[in-house]
């Protein structure tokens, strides 16, 4: 069975409160997360009809504070199926309700699971992807599952050496002050 990524696009829009703060008067960058781990949630258990838990985030870059009474809006959708799993795109933006300017707070990857009533993985329908953002982003889901998966062979490898990396660190603000072991 294939699904079309619209057949699971999520859509909230919450009005952020003054108990949402940190100390900087400004809404809680956890706050926000947990909201994007509920919405990559419906949006994976909506594609799969499965319950489904987050497997990692990747990329979270805070680009613009979200004020107290703004309005936020996240958009979710399925960006990448594999056999159990799906990248779960999701853009949050903030809506000033007296000026209407609109802003760009982030976006993020959250790769969910799909399980089954045992707990264990189970396979998630297939992805209709129809139009070029569609497509790219599957193509960048990709491109990030195998950038970390070289950057786990190349850091986790047993034949990993140190003196090989140590002049890279050059030009950066860190001494290296190795001890024996």
């Amino acid at each position: 069975m294939y699904k079309t990524v619209d057949a699971s696009r999520i859509e909230i829009t919450q009005l952020m409160l003054p108990s949402n703060t940190n100390f900087g008067g400004k809404i809680h960058g956890g706050y926000i997360l947990n909201l994007m781990d509920q919405i990559a949630f419906a949006c994976a258990s909506k594609h799969s009809g499965s319950y489904c838990v987050t497997a990692s985030v990747d990329t979270v870059d805070f680009i613009n504070p979200i004020e107290v009474g703004e309005l936020v809006t996240m958009k979710a959708s399925v960006n990448y199926v594999g056999t159990s799993s799906m990248v779960v795109g999701i853009r949050v933006e903030s809506e000033n309700i007296q000026t209407s300017v609109k802003k760009h707070c982030n976006s993020s990857y959250f790769t969910m699971v799909a399980k089954n009533e045992n707990g264990k993985p189970t396979e998630v329908p297939g992805l209709i992807i129809n139009d070029k953002n569609e497509v790219k982003r599957f193509l960048k889901a990709i491109k990030r599952m195998h950038t970390k998966h070289q950057r786990k062979i190349e850091f986790d490898s047993i034949n990993f050496s140190l003196e090989n990396y140590l002049k890279e660190l050059e030009g950066y603000r860190v001494r290296v002050e190795l001890t024996e072991n």
